[in-house]
């Protein structure tokens, strides 16, 4: 194991930790709701997003608490987003990380309503206290990940997404596609610190630079997985999207060009990071990984 993934691994452990705090059991019909919501984000994933708001949060000497806190909201989203996903109205997966997903381990409506309740607990989590002292930075956390993960971001992206298979798509339309349904939430994660740290212009507006290109690399680098990757390994279904008829970097420029594009886009992404010096090692570990992972 690579530095960088121990370096992750310490970052999910830290996560798992905060998720089971954040998470509990009561007793009453609404336990199984909690155990849906607990399967389906719990000890799993790469726990990317987390990692990126943790190291973005270093650079502006920002609490650990309000960062955790920040990591588990955006983590809480994206699960809600995966549960959803699977759905049999959406990909109609039946195994998420190499488990079966919500709807198959519960049923279709307690995945749904787990789904639901992991949304709603983010935007609680984000306005609690612990998360920041000052009132405006979780106003302002709250308002952003409403923004990256509504209609104009996540969700927007998997209607696009929906409608793909029905529609001709370019390089350009299908970078849209992806920057709104994968894209924001990276993007957000990596803000996150900066808002946090109340960073200035510059210094955000860098963070925001190196996750577009880091959100474009990690997609091209799923679409390359879908096509060659193994799903033992993966942890989930491949080749759904070929399956589909759906348009891909990999469909529309072809497996060598696409591998080239991710590497080009991992390594201008790092360069954006020049005002944080050495500070940002992490960060430049990461795009690297988001492109040579093998699940």
């Amino acid at each position: 194991m690579s530095s960088f993934e121990e370096s992750l691994a310490v970052v999910g452990r830290q996560l798992n930790e905060e998720l089971d705090r954040l998470l509990p059991l009561s007793d009453g019909p609404e336990q199984r709701l909690q155990e849906a919501m607990r399967y389906s984000s719990l000890d799993g994933g790469k726990r990317l997003r987390p990692f990126l708001v943790l190291q973005s949060a270093q650079l502006f000497n920002c609490t650990l608490r309000g960062a955790l806190q920040v990591a588990a909201a955006i983590e809480m989203v994206h699960c809600y987003s995966l549960v959803h996903d699977d759905l049999p109205a959406m990909d109609d997966d039946d195994l998420r990380r190499g488990r079966p997903t919500a709807h198959k381990k519960f049923d279709e409506a307690t995945a749904i309503l787990a789904g639901d309740a992991l949304l709603t607990k983010a935007f609680e989590v984000l306005a609690d206290i612990d998360t920041h002292s000052d009132p405006q930075v979780r106003c302002e956390l709250v308002a952003e990940l409403a923004i990256a993960a509504g209609d104009r971001g996540m969700v927007g992206g998997q209607m696009f997404d929906l409608m793909a298979a029905d529609l001709e798509l370019d390089v350009a339309a299908v970078t849209r596609l992806q920057n709104l349904k994968t894209g924001r939430l990276i993007s957000f994660s990596t803000e996150a610190g900066a808002i946090l740290g109340k960073a200035a212009w510059q210094q955000r507006q860098a963070l925001k630079a190196y996750a577009h290109d880091l959100g474009l690399a990690f997609q091209i680098a799923d679409d390359l997985l879908d096509v060659e990757g193994d799903a033992e390994a993966v942890g989930k279904g491949v080749r759904k999207d070929a399956d589909a008829g759906k348009a891909t970097f990999v469909s529309l420029l072809g497996v060598e060009r696409a591998r080239t594009q991710a590497d080009m886009l991992w390594r201008q992404a790092v360069q954006h990071l020049d005002v944080f010096d050495e500070r940002a090692d992490p960060l430049r570990d990461a795009a690297r990984f988001v492109v040579e992972r093998k699940a």
